[in-house]
């Protein structure tokens, strides 16, 4: 293998563990993230961590700071903001695709996995959770047939696990037929349906997101131009490992 080739394949290796942790809730937002200490662990120089690490940030799952290092990046109340302003415009179009070229076969395997993901949601184990919930929105943009809205998104999915299903546990007063509701709605409604099905189902996330994000949006005004790359000092974040 060449060097770029090793040094690609290295990098690659990097960015997926990094990720996979920052997605699983075992680095949290905010936690600052030792290159040195990840290039050890992994056995590898620091060129390949940090271009896995400049990916990942690039991605907005990393936020970087001159002579400080980096960390999992702490959202501010504009990024969510943001953030759904992006996924309805996204998914209200996969969904309007969905209901227009999927199978009967395919409408039927949503709606099987959404009631999946309801009774999934009801249940301490937020890792499933993720994994079904992701699981089934890219189903749905899947069977939209068009490969660059998958694409787009999976990446916003990232984000919205961090923010949401990996943080929040569940309470009494969630409901326990969003998912079945929403792929009634994408399977069987008009286009009209479809689209405000959507944007309800996200308004509700938006809102479960900003309510458990708030100590975090505090957090952030109080370290949002300085964070520290020793683990040191008082009420400082562990440094991942």
């Amino acid at each position: 293998m060449s060097d770029s080739a090793q040094q690609s394949s290295l990098a690659a290796e990097a960015y997926a563990v990094v990720r996979q942790r920052i997605l699983s809730g075992t680095i949290g937002l905010g936690q600052v993230i030792s290159r040195r200490k990840l290039a050890a662990e992994l056995r590898m120089s620091f060129l390949p961590v940090s271009e896995a690490l400049l990916r990942l940030e690039v991605e907005g799952l990393l936020e970087s700071r001159p002579r400080a290092g980096t960390r999992v990046r702490i959202p501010s109340c504009e990024d969510v903001l943001g953030h759904y302003v992006v996924r309805e415009a996204l998914e209200v179009q996969a969904a309007l695709r969905f209901a227009q070229f999927a199978t009967a076969r395919e409408r039927f395997e949503l709606k099987k996995l959404a009631a999946r993901v309801d009774v999934l949601g009801m249940q301490s184990d937020r890792m499933l959770y993720q994994s079904v919930h992701l699981k089934l929105h890219s189903r749905i943009a899947q069977n939209a047939r068009c490969p660059a809205l998958l694409e787009a998104i999976e990446k916003t999915h990232a984000l919205a696990s961090i923010w949401y299903c990996v943080l929040r546990q569940p309470t009494p007063t969630d409901s326990t037929t969003r998912h079945a509701e929403l792929a009634a709605a994408l399977c069987d409604g008009a286009p009209q349906q479809v689209a405000d099905a959507v944007r309800q189902h996200l308004a509700v996330a938006m809102a479960k997101s900003l309510e458990v994000l708030q100590p975090y949006f505090k957090l952030r005004k109080l370290t949002g131009t300085t964070f520290y790359r020793s683990d040191r000092r008082p009420g400082a974040e562990p440094v991942a490992n």
